[in-house]
């Protein structure tokens, strides 16, 4: 039960994720709810990768290698939000 304790624990943190982004998309309008929608998701993706993908017991490599990707990941973002403001 020990073992299962922690993942329970996400998954209903996952699920009070899930209704509060439910209840921003009904009471947000416009760019309030945009940023407050991605704000949530990229919370519920690092509470999955941390502890589903047991991100938390790997060494320091892996982790260096998964802020990499994130970092990537914002590059391409970046430039994706130039070329839609230079068109």
């Amino acid at each position: 039960m020990r073992t299962i304790a922690p993942l329970l624990t996400v998954w209903a943190a996952l699920l009070a994720l899930l209704g509060l982004t439910v209840g921003a998309s009904l009471v947000l309008t416009g760019t309030p709810s945009l940023i407050a929608s991605l704000a949530i998701a990229g919370l519920k993706a690092a509470l999955v990768v941390w502890v589903f993908m047991q991100l938390r017991r790997e060494g320091g490599l892996m982790r260096v290698m998964a802020l990499g990707a994130v970092f990537w990941l914002l590059i391409l973002l970046g430039y994706l939000v130039l070329d839609y403001a230079t068109r």
